[in-house]
């Protein structure tokens, strides 16, 4: 047991290190090199608990989603058991954002993966695609519930897929627009008065 936390640990040690380098380079300074010096390991050590600069890129990102679902998580459960349909997908939608230090980083790190799936070698669309789509989910989830057995499959699909990429915009807004992330709260009510009520 001892062994597995110590891989466990040394996964994680490493996965951290590629975080601030990525955070501070790009996708690109994150290289074996860099993120072995980073963590303080050897370069080989880096290459045993991931073999590949894809491997690292991707356990990375999981860590990334893993401390947003995290966060994600206590804050739903602060909502208690009374909580509605808009209160759940407030608290999803507010976690999406860059409200705080941790949650900004995790914003910029995200970003910068998201600009890989489009432009770099190492990761595609699909590397990333399951996130989006549970967040899809869980909105739509809610919707249903809100608006009952009547309402049309398509059109909660639709307004759920609109409302996460309405915030995926807002998100990556804030972190250059301190005007929109002084408004964000107010600007997911918005959107929810809109696509609550439907």
């Amino acid at each position: 047991m001892p062994r597995l936390a110590d891989h466990e640990e040394r996964r994680r040690s490493i996965t951290g290190a590629a975080r601030r380098v990525i955070a501070r380079g790009g996708l690109d300074a994150a290289t074996f090199q860099s993120v072995a010096a980073e963590a303080g390991v050897s370069v080989r050590s880096v290459q045993y608990y991931f073999g590949t600069k894809r491997e690292f890129l991707l356990a990375t990102h999981r860590a990334v989603v893993a401390n947003s679902g995290a966060r994600l998580h206590q804050a739903l459960a602060a909502l208690g058991p009374e909580a509605g349909p808009r209160d759940i997908v407030r608290a999803i939608l507010l976690g999406l954002l860059p409200l705080d230090e941790p949650s900004r980083e995790d914003a910029v790190i995200l970003g910068i993966f998201h600009a890989a799936t489009l432009t770099g070698p190492d990761l595609d669309s699909t590397d990333t695609a399951e996130t989006p789509n549970y967040i899809v989910d869980a909105v739509a989830a809610q919707l249903r519930q809100l608006r009952g057995p009547d309402a049309e499959e398509p059109t909660i699909r639709a307004d759920a897929e609109l409302v996460l990429l309405t915030v995926a915009g807002l998100a990556q807004g804030m972190l250059t627009n301190t005007d929109m992330a002084a408004r964000a709260t107010h600007l997911v009510d918005h959107l929810l008065d809109r696509v609550m009520n439907a």
